[in-house]
C-alpha cells in the first residue's frame, strides 16, 4: 500500500531525500489537459495544481497495489503531510542554517557535473580513443626541453633548435644517431651504471596505444605514416620530433610466461655465446615435450617468476621492451612459444598464455569515458564547453582594458606581485557574459587570490595566461548559475534534495532523536501500552548439545539431569576429560529453538534429535504463563511505536497550525 512509502521509512538522510524525490519528481501528464491548472489543494498557503499532483502520483503509482479513488485520497493525505513538514522546517529557519547550505551545495556540485560538460566534444573524444585503441604504435622521439611557462625568448630558442634538428633528419641523417647526439631525453644515450653500461634507446619509445602518452604527443603520433617524421610538437615537456616506425593491430592485454637467460654485466662475447647455447638447449628440451613450467623452474634466471612457471603479470604493449613485444606479435595464438631471442637483458623464450583484445565500442564505452574525463582530454572538453557558453550568451571582451595591467605591473613580475597602484582606475569592463559585466577590478582581485608562480616568468605570457584562465573560470561559473533556469529536471532535482534534507533534519529532532533521548516519554508510553508487548507461553528450559557421539557420556548427562543436578555440576562431570557438552538455559518462546519446539513442554528430561541427526537433551524446568514484556525486552518495538505516536501527534499539531484546503470534487477527474 502507499502507506509503505512514508511510514515504514528508515531513519537515514538518503532515504528521506528519496521520499522527497518520490513526492516531487515531475513525470507524466494529466489525462485531461483542460484541468491541469485547476487548484486541487492549498497547503499552508501554497497552491497545488491538478497537474502537479498527478505528476507526483504517477511517478509513484507502482508503489500502490491499487489506483482507485481511495488510494488517490490516501496518497494525497501523505503528500499534504509531507508539504506541511517542509513548511514547518522553513518557518523554523532550517533552510538558513550554514550546515544546511553547505550540505545542499555539496549535493548540487555533484548533481551539476553531468551538465557541466560538452557532450558533443566528449563523445567525439571517446570515439577517437576507441578508434586509436585498435592499434599499437611504435615511435621514436627527440626531445628539446622547454618549460611550459618559459619566456617567449626561451620558447623560440627551443623551437629553432628543434627545427634545425628536423632539417638534419630531412636531409637523411639516421634518426637514432641524431637522437643519441641531440635528444634531451636521458634515456636516448648510453649511461654508465658503475658495473656496466646501460645502452641508450636512441629515442625508441617502443610500442604504445591510446592513453599511454600525453595527449598532444599521441595526437601527433597517430597522425603520422610509417617512417614519417613530424615537425616539432609542443607538450608540457618541450618540443618533440616524432618518427613513427610501426603500427600494428592492438594486442590488448597480454598474459605470457618467459624463461630468461641473463647476460652477466660486462660479459665477454664468448660468455654471451655460452648463454645463447644454454637457451638453445632448453628450447630443444621444450620441443621434446618437457613442460614450460618445469623448464622455467629449473633454468630461468628470473627468480621472481621461475617458481610460477615463468608467468608474468598481465601487461600491455607499452610495458615491455620492443623486441619482447615483437616476439609476442609473432606468436599469434595462446599456447605458442618462441625460439630463443635476444634483448639487452639476455636471451628469452616466451610463451603466450592469453590475450584480451580491445572490446567493442559499447563494451569499452564506460572505461573510455572515464579515462577521457580524467586525462588531458578533460581540458579539451572544458575549452569546448567554454566556447559553447561564449556563443550561447553572447560573450564580448575588450582586450584594450588589459592595458593598465601591462603598464603598471611590469616591474613586479619576478616576484609575482599583482598589486596595482592605488590611483589606477579599474572600473572599466574587461568582458561580459550575458548581461553580467566583469571589470578590471574583478580581474585584479582574481590575480591577487591565485598562488604566485614558482619561478621567474615572462610577464605578458603569464598575464595573458591568467586572463584566459579567469575568463574560462567565470564562463563555467556563469553556466553553473543558469542550470536551474535552463534545465527543469535539474531544478526539480535540487528542490527534491532541498526538501529532503530539511525533512531529515526536522524529523530527526521531532521524532527519531526524541524517541531515543526522551526516556521519560518512552517509559510513559510503555506503561500506557505495556499489554501491547506480551510474551506468549514460555518454557524455562536447558538445551544439552553434544559435540561427540559418545553414548556413555550422553547417558551420564541424562542421568545427572534426571537427578536434578545444577547445569554447572553436570558440565564439570561430563566435560572432565574433554569438552563434549554445551548447555544453554533460558526462557524460550515458540520458535526460539528447534529442539525446544520438538519436545512436549512438561516438566522433566526429554531426549530428542537435532535436524542433523545428533542426539540431544531438553530439560523443561518450568512453564511460564503469558504476560507483558519488560521495557528492556521490547525496547526496539516500543521505540518504533513511540516514533509512530510522535509522528501522528506532530501531524495533528501541523494540521492545526497550518490551513489545508482540498478540492475533493476534482479527485474523480484524476485518471491514473
Amino acid at each position: 500500500m502507499v502507506k509503505a512509502l512514508y511510514f515504514n521509512y528508515l531513519p537515514n538522510k538518503s532515504h528521506l531525500i528519496l521520499i522527497a524525490i518520490c513526492f516531487l519528481c515531475l513525470s507524466g501528464s494529466l489525462s485531461s489537459q483542460t484541468n491541469h491548472k485547476k487548484i486541487l489543494a492549498e497547503i499552508a498557503g501554497e497552491k497545488v495544481t491538478m497537474q502537479e499532483f498527478v505528476q507526483v502520483f504517477r511517478k509513484n503509482n507502482n508503489l500502490a497495489e491499487t489506483t482507485d479513488q481511495a488510494s488517490i485520497k490516501e496518497y494525497l493525505d501523505l503528500y499534504v503531510n509531507f508539504r506541511l513538514k517542509v513548511k514547518e522546517a522553513k518557518v523554523l529557519g532550517y533552510d538558513t542554517l550554514k550546515s544546511f547550505r553547505q550540505e545542499l551545495n555539496g549535493y548540487r556540485a555533484q548533481l551539476a557535473k553531468p551538465y557541466m560538460v560538452d557532450e558533443e566534444a566528449t563523445e567525439r573524444l571517446i570515439k577517437e580513443a576507441w578508434e586509436r585503441s585498435k592499434e599499437d604504435l611504435r615511435a621514436s622521439h627527440i626531445l628539446v626541453r622547454v618549460d611550459k611557462e618559459a619566456i617567449p625568448a626561451d620558447t623560440m630558442a627551443a623551437f629553432q633548435k628543434a627545427m634545425k634538428i628536423w632539417e638534419r633528419l630531412s636531409n637523411g641523417e639516421p634518426f637514432a644517431n641524431v637522437a643519441a647526439e641531440m635528444s634531451e631525453d636521458p634515456s636516448a644515450r648510453d649511461r654508465d651504471a658503475g658495473d656496466r653500461i646501460i645502452r641508450g634507446n636512441r629515442g625508441d619509445l617502443g610500442y604504445f596505444t591510446v592513453f599511454d602518452m600525453i595527449y598532444p604527443f599521441e595526437n601527433a603520433a597517430y597522425s603520422l605514416k610509417i617512417n614519417q617524421i613530424s615537425k616539432p610538437v609542443r607538450t608540457e615537456f618541450g618540443y618533440h620530433l616524432i618518427l613513427l616506425t610501426d603500427r600494428k593491430p592492438a594486442l590488448g592485454k597480454i598474459l605470457a610466461a618467459h624463461i630468461l637467460f641473463l647476460n652477466s654485466p660486462g660479459a665477454a662475447h664468448q660468455d654471451s655465446a655460452l648463454v645463447h647455447q644454454k637457451a638453445k638447449m632448453v628450447y630443444e628440451k621444450l620441443n621434446s615435450g618437457i613442460s614450460f613450467d618445469e623448464l622455467a623452474a629449473n633454468y630461468s634466471d628470473d627468480r621472481s617468476t621461475a617458481d610460477k612457471g615463468g608467468v608474468l603479470q598481465w601487461f600491455g604493449a607499452n610495458r615491455m621492451i620492443p623486441n619482447f613485444i615483437e616476439e609476442i606479435y609473432k606468436l599469434g595464438e595462446p599456447g605458442n612459444y618462441s625460439p630463443p631471442f635476444q634483448t639487452q637483458f639476455g636471451w628469452h623464450i616466451v610463451k603466450l598464455l592469453d590475450l584480451k583484445k580491445p572490446g567493442g565500442f559499447n563494451e569499452a564505452y564506460a572505461e573510455l569515458k572515464d579515462k577521457v574525463q580524467k586525462n588531458e582530454r578533460s581540458e579539451v572538453i572544458k575549452e569546448s564547453l567554454a566556447r559553447r557558453i561564449k556563443k550561447e550568451y553572447g560573450f564580448k571582451e575588450k582586450p584594450s582594458a588589459l592595458n593598465p595591467f601591462l603598464t603598471h605591473l611590469k616591474n613586479d613580475t619576478l616576484e609575482g606581485n599583482w598589486t596595482m597602484p592605488e590611483n589606477v582606475n579599474l572600473s572599466k569592463p574587461l568582458f561580459s557574459i550575458g548581461k553580467k559585466k566583469y571589470t578590471q577590478k574583478n580581474f585584479r582581485d582574481y590575480l591577487v587570490s591565485i598562488p604566485k608562480p614558482p619561478r621567474p616568468f615572462d610577464f605578458q605570457t603569464q598575464l595573458m595566461g591568467n586572463y584566459h584562465a579567469y575568463v574560462e573560470k567565470e564562463l563555467l561559473n556563469y553556466e553553473d548559475r543558469q542550470l536551474e533556469k535552463k534545465y527543469p529536471e535539474f531544478r526539480a532535482l535540487m528542490n527534491e534534495y532541498h526538501d529532503g534534507i530539511l525533512l531529515f533534519e526536522l524529523t530527526d529532532k521531532k521524532i527519531w532523536s526524541k524517541a531515543v533521548k526522551d526516556t521519560t516519554g518512552l517509559d510513559k508510553y510503555y506503561q500506557e501500552h505495556r499489554y501491547d508487548y506480551m510474551w506468549g507461553e514460555r518454557a524455562d528450559a536447558s538445551v544439552f548439545t553434544f559435540l561427540s557421539e559418545d553414548n556413555i557420556l550422553f547417558s551420564k548427562a541424562k542421568s545427572l539431569a534426571a537427578e536434578k543436578l545444577e547445569n554447572e555440576e553436570i558440565l564439570a562431570q561430563v566435560n572432565k576429560d574433554n569438552q563434549v557438552l554445551m548447555i544453554q538455559r533460558k526462557n524460550f518462546s515458540k520458535g526460539d529453538h528447534e529442539l525446544v519446539d520438538k519436545v512436549e513442554w512438561t516438566y522433566g528430561v526429554k531426549e530428542t534429535m537435532s535436524n542433523d541427526g545428533h542426539k540431544a537433551l531438553v530439560v523443561i524446568h518450568n512453564t511460564l504463563e503469558p504476560g507483558p514484556k519488560e521495557l528492556n525486552d521490547a525496547r526496539g518495538l516500543v521505540t518504533a511505536d513511540y516514533q509512530n505516536y510522535l509522528e501522528k501527534e506532530w501531524i495533528k499539531e501541523l494540521r492545526n497550525k497550518y490551513p489545508v484546503k482540498i478540492n475533493y470534487d476534482l479527485i474523480p477527474q484524476i485518471k491514473p
